[in-house]
């Protein structure tokens, strides 16, 4: 009898050490420091959404769009945050990365301003104004670019080369008239150095001035794609469930991030997915798709942006074939 307990203590270590050695090993890089705009990834880490889909995840800081597109392409992880502008970018240099699913159905970011300090009223009341952004940012291309869409000279926003840690303090402090500001990103951020100066904060919004654009999303290699589809088709699932609890009950999953990620602020991060909830909705659209014509249109302008000539055809940027039925 003790032989035979001991034959079936065996068989159930040796069935739980295979279980654990069938599990995915995924890093995902969320191409910042933690916000709202990882919070699916973060709820479904916690509720161990993707251990049920045989996925061992871990989630890391990024450094910036561009380094975390790179890097993914080098391989130093499997799945990243990754915006359009970066990942268009990083083909157009011989890159091989995809988006594989939607986060932000619309171009995320506007341009933050004090109506006490600047009556502005439409985009003329930008012209002649400064606007302070990181000195290797996208937007120091895409407010030109930006401009010229809707009719107004390229320079017609005076554009500042900055420390990229120090524009929001900058705005708030009345340093620089404009800061991009990125809804489930610093805007938030923005609204509670604004709030404690005793300052209003507006924004305008890129998206509502011609820029249908997708902001940023899930992206992946080619070749993980092709090789392990089935790994990421089970990532993307586990990662919308959380982004589906997070609209949910945005207070449950701020929970979530604090219990994760100890440091940040619970107001700000608050914000962020409420930011994130109504970025991430799409009328008539499963949540993750992409619209090939909102994709076209997004390469478009990031092709006329840094000027690339053609060089990415859209139907290289995005794949919709991991999100399941």
């Amino acid at each position: 009898m003790r032989m035979f307990k001991a034959i079936i203590g065996g068989l159930v270590l040796a069935a739980a050490a295979s279980a654990a050695q069938a599990q995915e090993k995924i890093t995902y890089n969320m191409a910042w420091l933690p916000q709202g705009s990882s919070v699916g990834v973060a709820v479904a880490l916690d509720k161990g959404w993707f251990k049920e889909g045989g996925i061992d995840v871990t989630i890391i800081r990024g450094y910036g769009g561009n380094r975390t597109a790179n890097e993914l392409d080098q391989g130093q992880f499997e799945v990243g945050y990754v915006d359009p502008i970066s990942l268009v970018l990083n083909r157009a240099n011989g890159g091989k990365i995809k988006m594989i699913g939607v986060i932000n159905a619309r171009w995320p970011a506007g341009i933050c301003y004090a109506p006490s300090r600047h009556n502005v009223k439409g985009l003329e009341g930008l012209r002649g104004l400064t606007m302070g952004g990181g000195s290797a940012s996208p937007v120091q291309n895409v407010v030109p670019a930006w401009l010229e869409l809707n009719g107004l000279p390229r320079d017609a926003i005076r554009m500042l080369r900055m420390d990229p840690a120090v524009v929001d303090t900058s705005f708030v402090e009345g340093k620089i008239d404009l800061a991009e500001c990125w809804l489930a990103s610093n805007r938030a951020v923005i609204h509670k150095q604004a709030k404690a100066a005793g300052l209003e904060v507006k924004a305008i919004e890129y998206s509502d001035h011609k820029l249908n654009a997708y902001g940023s999303g899930f992206a992946a290699r080619e070749e993980m794609i092709k090789s392990k589809p089935d790994v990421l088709r089970k990532f993307l699932q586990a990662a919308y469930r959380g982004y589906e609890l997070a609209k949910s009950n945005p207070d449950a999953a701020a929970d979530v991030m604090l219990k994760q990620f100890p440091t940040l602020d619970r107001t700000v991060v608050l914000e962020q997915i409420k930011d994130i909830n109504s970025l991430i909705v799409e009328k008539d659209t499963k949540m993750g798709s992409f619209q090939e014509a909102r994709m076209a249109n997004t390469v478009s302008f990031v092709d006329k942006a840094f000027d690339l000539k053609g060089k990415v055809a859209v139907k290289d940027t995005f794949t919709n074939e991991l999100l399941g039925k």
